[in-house]
Parts: structure tokens; sequence; C-alpha cells
């Protein structure tokens, strides 16, 4: 959900990352296994007490890797690729694509591009888990990229961001 996920990658971005999306799309999408529903707060390293202590109340749990899953055929878990699709058929609430500028969050049940919260956001702005409720600072909907920059990579469980058929609008 919004209001537990941002705060935490927000402030890792800030912190642990040093403010390199790239690092951290390399940890979430290369070294977090599965799914980010075990994010732990081992993304606030680094990040000072009192904003550790306002996102989790003092609490410490580490990031899973769900290395316990068996398939059915007894193969190893891969990952997938998440459509809008897959997303719907598994469940998934939220999806959220990491740019350069901030992160977008797309909520499943309001199909379409989601709203983006700049990577300079307070992590301890309380975020509702509905985009219509969140602060000012999400007012930009789409994020603005150039033609000759790279398309920025989708972080695990995220969207997709293609274009949309106008039924889905």
């Amino acid at each position: 959900m919004p209001s537990h996920h941002l705060p935490l990658l927000l402030a890792a971005y800030q912190y642990k990352f040093g403010r390199d999306v790239e690092a951290m799309c390399r940890h979430l999408i290369g070294d977090i296994a599965v799914g980010w529903d075990e994010l732990g707060t081992d993304l606030l390293d680094g990040a000072p007490p009192t904003v550790v202590a306002a996102l989790t109340g003092g609490e410490h749990w580490p990031s899973r890797t769900l290395d316990h899953l068996i398939t059915p055929d007894g193969s190893p878990p891969v990952r997938m690729t998440v459509t809008d699709t897959t997303a719907s058929d598994l469940g998934m609430p939220w999806g959220y694509v990491l740019h350069p500028q901030g992160i977008e969050v797309i909520s499943m049940a309001h199909a379409g591009t989601g709203p983006l919260v700049e990577w300079d956001t307070d992590p301890s702005t309380p975020f509702s888990d509905h985009p219509a409720h969140w602060p000012a600072i999400t007012t930009r909907r789409t994020p603005t990229t150039s033609r000759t920059a790279r398309p920025p990579r989708p972080a695990a469980g995220a969207a997709p961001t293609g274009p949309r058929t106008a039924a889905r609008r």
C-alpha cells in the first residue's frame, strides 16, 4: 500500500542509495527476489534515527527474499513481467514505476497513469491509500522525459508504462 511503500521508498532513495535511482532499481529488482511486500527497514540504512522512528515506530525488520517459495513443478521461482492483465489476475492493487523525477504510483483500481511523487518529498509525509487524498506534492500526473532519454525501468511489481487502450481509460 502506498501509505507504507512510499515513505520507505522515498527514504531509501534519499539516504541508503544516495539519490541514485539506478542503484535503487538494481537493488529492488535484482536483490529483492519476489515482491515488495517483503521490503524491510534495511532500506532505511543511513537515514537519521528520527526518520526511522517516524516511519517504523522504532521497529526493525529485514527485507526478505522469499527463498521458501516452491513452484508447482518444483522448478525455482522466476521473475515475471507484470502487465495490466497479470496484475489484475494476481490481485495486485498497486504498481510503482521509478522514474528519474520520482515514483509514479498506479492504482490498479483506477487504471491509467498515476500521480508522480517527487524524490525530494519528505518521507514522513502522511500518504493515504487513496490517491485523491494525497497532498499537493503529487500535482504532475505524467512524468516528462525527452525522446532521447532511455526509458525508465519499471520496478518489481510495477504496472507497464506503455500505451493504454481506449477501453482502459
